[in-house]
């Protein structure tokens, strides 16, 4: 009988320290999925900010390019692509179909800015007008904190994954359904390009 109780509290023992070990690694999985939310939602907050300052440069070129209608409408056409795809990847981070959508509509942004960019280069008046000068200023401010936003998302996404697929930490993810969270990459070389911008 005694042979028995101890077989019984050593397996009670074996099953409480394996239920520890399966919470700790499921706590460490949700911790590094909340961060990776965290500095996605980092980013999403400079994103916003530049869609709000995108309206205000068109509004102010666009006195000064009368003949460039289509570049003007081709920069507001793609931040509104880029603030749903925004608003799709804010709902779940974690969605890699989302953040796909959201870095392809950001390279959109990009290449429809820097074409703008190209085009107020043949207009003195506008790079010297006070008004675009500060929008300027301010997505240029914004951009760069955008770069950093992204590269916190990135180092928050390798950990989580790294954790993620690593055992004995990949039983309890499949198991739990945590999924590989995207990282931001550039996937087309033309975006890897920097954009030359001087007023």
């Amino acid at each position: 009988m005694a042979a028995l109780l101890i077989v019984l509290g050593v397996l009670v023992f074996v099953a409480v320290v394996m239920g520890l070990w399966l919470m700790g690694i499921y706590n460490r999985l949700v911790a590094l999925r909340n961060q990776f939310k965290n500095a996605f939602s980092q980013i999403d907050v400079q994103l916003k900010r530049r869609y709000d300052l995108i309206p205000n440069l068109v509004e102010t070129a666009k006195g000064y390019l009368k003949h460039e209608r289509e570049t003007l409408e081709a920069v507001i056409a793609a931040r509104n692509q880029a603030f749903q795809a925004s608003k799709q990847a804010s709902a779940n981070p974690a969605d890699s179909g989302a953040m796909n959508s959201l870095i392809n509509a950001e390279s959109g942004l990009s290449g429809a800015l820097s074409r703008l960019m190209v085009v107020t280069e043949s207009y003195p008046d506008l790079k010297a007008n006070q008004n675009m000068l500060s929008v300027m200023e301010e997505l240029t401010s914004t951009e760069n904190k955008i770069a950093f936003a992204r590269q916190a998302y990135n180092d928050s996404v390798q950990s989580y994954n790294t954790t993620r697929e690593s055992f004995p930490a990949n039983t309890v993810s499949g198991m739990f359904g945590f999924t590989p969270a995207a990282l931001w990459e550039i996937t087309e070389s033309a975006q890897r390009e920097n954009v030359k911008v001087s007023f």
